[in-house]
């Protein structure tokens, strides 16, 4: 167990001061009961909330409760019988009980449970320092527990931290492998589920706590025997929920290819990569996937892109908005950006979402925003150059003129995409897809002559020029047929024509220069 030979170590070499960040105090708990049965030391733990206890005093034949009796989870047969917990009273401060460690107690591990909000308290670090002080001659090892610790300078000093180890992937599968079984034992049916989606849900819980990943695992096993898109979901929100008030929404994508027409080429490209990014195969000195740039006219499904990437590769999409980035004091701004950006991280693997990325990014000499906007483009460049997280960015923009030139560099992303107006095949597609959505069958509509008469409409328009035609049935009781179709169409100006000379230009610029993603 690396764990328990990395404390081991630290005990050996008689470290006096050991920081444990971790949210498992049970297994933190039983590490330390182990290490001090082979140390042959006593071992007591602190909590606001019981003061002081001797967890293993021996004498008499009492069991421990509480938090003390998790560490019979593991290690109950090797325990000795007449072990048992015994209060200190008068301790349930810290100061109190520092008191008679220093003042009264003899070798041994004392481990603090959540002691952070008390180390500010002068008469705390300076009880502290005096334990650490005399470690030499008394022997007294403490051992401070918490989910996260900032401890003073003058303790930091005579301290050495310590996490305990994440689950890597062989483990979760062997955890998955664990829950199957007990369920079919209980159940008697074997646990369903598609390949695809039982590869996410153990990427999914991979770098979160053992006891965590077990509790996912079991629950999403145990709920109807079967492993779907709404354990993926689950876990997910789960995983939002740990990263608190992130500027970053999160949501589980429904959509697939069949789900947004045309793009051709940006599919076949997203699907080559799905499996070297979801983890399904591993190919030595072939690197995860790091995102693409999709540039493109309005409406024509850069944005839908982002989702059906998310939603294909059964991953979070995360969508960051820089505009709910800004604050008024200075640095904050750049301090959201980095949190959301770890908190990325922490939900990895997932696709990052950046809509419309020029109009956060500044890209001229002007000091109008006081510097903030060329601040968070270094802040993400540096986060793109130097990420070893499965996060897929993926960056929609309109303005080609406001886009960053070093963002632009080849490198930054994979590939960089143009996403033109649909072509009429195209469009047919759309109009297919959009048609099924609302109950209606396609092949009772000349989509050929809509797709005609449609010429420089983008998807987003074909939308809605269905929902358009739709409203207008209503009025007169009628069913949807090509005439209201096309009557919708005659009367529709779309951007193309509207914009005419901004779209040719922005069409020119990217024939040269991008990848037609169709």
């Amino acid at each position: 167990m690396p764990d328990f030979r990395e404390l081991s170590t630290l005990l050996r070499s008689r470290m006096p001061l050991i920081a444990i960040e971790t949210v498992e105090e049970a297994k933190a708990m039983r590490l330390l009961d182990r290490a001090a049965r082979e140390l042959d030391a006593q071992c007591f733990c602190w909590t606001v909330a019981d003061g002081l206890a001797h967890t293993n005093f021996r004498y008499g034949s009492a069991r421990p409760t509480g938090l003390f009796a998790m560490v019979e989870q593991v290690d109950g047969p090797d325990r000795e019988a007449n072990d048992h917990r015994q209060a200190i009273p008068d301790t349930q401060t810290l100061q109190s009980a520092l008191h008679f460690i220093d003042k009264r107690a003899g070798r041994g591990l004392y481990v603090l449970f959540d002691p952070h909000p008390f180390l500010e308290d002068p008469v705390v670090a300076r009880l502290l320092r005096e334990i650490v002080l005399d470690h030499p001659v008394a022997e007294r090892t403490i051992v401070l527990v918490a989910p996260r610790m900032d401890l003073p300078a003058e303790l930091a000093r005579h301290a050495v931290r310590m996490s305990l180890a994440i689950p890597d992937l062989p483990r979760v599968r062997e955890i998955l492998r664990d829950e199957i079984a007990l369920q079919k034992q209980a159940s008697g049916q074997p646990v369903r589920g598609e390949p695809e989606v039982m590869t996410s849900l153990l990427h999914q819980v991979v770098g979160l706590p053992e006891e965590d990943v077990r509790r996912l695992i079991r629950n999403a096993v145990r709920d109807d025997g079967l492993i779907t898109a709404g354990d993926l979901e689950r876990i997910a929100r789960y995983k939002q929920d740990m990263l608190g008030g992130s500027a970053l929404e999160v949501e589980m994508s429904a959509l697939g290819p069949q789900d947004i027409g045309g793009l051709a080429r940006l599919k076949r490209w997203l699907e080559l990569r799905r499996p070297v990014f979801t983890g399904e195969r591993s190919v030595p000195g072939l690197p995860a996937p790091k995102g693409a740039l999709l540039l493109g006219v309005q409406g024509a499904g850069k944005s839908m892109a982002a989702r059906v990437t998310a939603g294909s590769w059964r991953v979070p999409l995360l969508r960051l908005d820089f505009a709910g980035l800004y604050d008024k004091f200075t640095g904050e701004t750049e301090r959201k950006l980095r949190e959301a950006l770890r908190a990325a991280e922490a939900m990895a693997p997932a696709v990052l979402w950046i809509d419309e990325i020029e109009k956060g990014l500044s890209t001229g000499d002007s000091e109008s925003d006081g510097g903030i906007s060329r601040r968070l483009l270094g802040s993400l460049l540096t986060w793109m150059a130097e990420r070893k997280s499965r996060v897929f960015l993926v960056a929609t923009a309109n303005d080609i003129s406001a886009l960053p030139p070093e963002l632009m560099r080849k490198g930054r992303f994979d590939e960089i995409f143009f996403v033109d107006l649909p072509a009429p095949d195209v469009r047919q597609d759309i109009l297919r897809i959009h048609l099924a959505r609302r109950g209606l069958a396609p092949e009772a509509f000349d989509l050929a002559a809509i797709a005609a008469a449609t010429e420089g409409f983008s998807g987003a328009e074909l939308e809605q020029l269905v929902v358009a035609a739709l409203y207008e049935t209503l009025a007169g009781e009628a069913t949807l047929s090509n005439e209201h179709l096309l009557r919708e169409a005659a009367a529709t100006r779309p951007l193309a024509q509207v914009m005419g000379e901004k779209i040719e230009a922005l069409r020119a610029w990217a024939a040269e220069r991008c990848v037609p993603a169709d």
